[in-house]
């Protein structure tokens, strides 16, 4: 399995741990020191009498290139993902093996997860909170509908098919792999059950909202591209323009909060059509009346959100 790690020296025993737990004892775990800042070696120290578990080191070039790294240095036809602040249920490579060899054409399989490390989420499933209804076909994952959870088992052969993580993708390099390997004909089966803890702690990458979605931006971009003579573009371009306008009204809720409040309401016009209720659209005419209230309002918003 492949373990990228980047400032998870306090996390990293609690995802080893749960390796050494599996009910599956026959794997090897590659942990990959991302140039962290953290003593992860030290971190690993109590872990070295187990031949299973290798760290490499590299200098810092984010987790796609991390993968890489560790992909081209792994000896099992199967390869686990598990990042370095997460863990492993007992059963998971016990049931995710036996799911990826029922079928030949299987490249992944993935699987549900829950929460933790966030008072918000703690105990809610990943399908919960993003759809995982099958079937799993790249229309489907396209448009949002099945959503892939990154914990998944690959097979090497898949991987080295597509060339591995794209390594100009600092985030949703996870979406564009999952993409690339159904565009070759790899099929992805789901198991259907929690298999994953996923800790989401308030300095990780997935809470950094808009860099996401820029991210997001390229992926898309680069599937309307190779998509040319597909169906399934037509998809895709429809969750361009979505990602289009929730990059909008990132950027209008940013400006509000800083004092442009008029700036700040033309971004949040822009992201009308794609991303507001009607209860929205009576708020943003509120606002434009009476923009002395508009970062009051925002900061409400925000507030309400993060309570849930």
């Amino acid at each position: 399995m492949l373990v990228p790690a980047y400032r998870c020296a306090d996390y990293i025993a609690d995802t080893l741990r749960s390796l050494q737990a599996q009910t599956m004892p026959d794997w090897e775990a590659i942990v990959v020191d991302d140039g962290s800042p953290d003593d992860l070696a030290g971190a690993m120290a109590p872990f070295s009498g187990d031949a299973r578990i290798r760290l490499l080191r590299t200098t810092n070039a984010g987790v796609s290139a991390a993968r890489n790294r560790a992909l081209a240095d792994a000896r099992a036809p199967l390869i686990a993902l598990l990042d370095g602040d997460d863990r492993y249920t007992p059963d998971y490579l016990a049931e995710m093996t036996r799911a990826i060899a029922v079928e030949p054409d299987v490249g992944f399989v993935t699987c549900d997860a829950t929460f933790f490390g966030n008072a918000r989420l703690e105990g809610v499933r990943f399908s919960a909170v993003s759809p995982q209804v099958p079937p799993v076909t790249l229309d489907r994952v396209l448009g949002r509908q099945f959503n892939v959870f990154t914990a998944c088992l690959l097979l090497a052969t898949a991987l080295q098919d597509v060339g591995g993580w794209s390594v100009d993708l600092r985030s949703a390099e996870d979406l564009d792999l999952w993409i690339r390997l159904l565009e070759r004909g790899w099929r992805c089966s789901l198991v259907p059950h929690t298999l994953h803890h996923y800790r989401r702690r308030p300095d990780s990458l997935s809470s950094a909202r808009l860099p996401l979605l820029h991210a997001a931006a390229r992926v898309y971009d680069n599937a309307i591209e190779r998509l040319v003579d597909r169906p399934e573009r037509r998809t895709a371009q429809t969750m361009r323009a979505t990602i289009e306008a929730e990059i909008a009204f990132e950027r209008g809720e940013a400006l509000v909060l800083a004092g442009d409040v008029r700036a700040g309401l033309r971004e949040l016009r822009r992201a009308l059509p794609r991303t507001a209720t009607p209860a929205w659209r009576v708020a943003l005419i509120a606002m434009r009346i009476a923009p002395f209230a508009a970062p009051r309002f925002m900061r409400w918003r925000m507030e309400a959100a993060l309570h849930g």
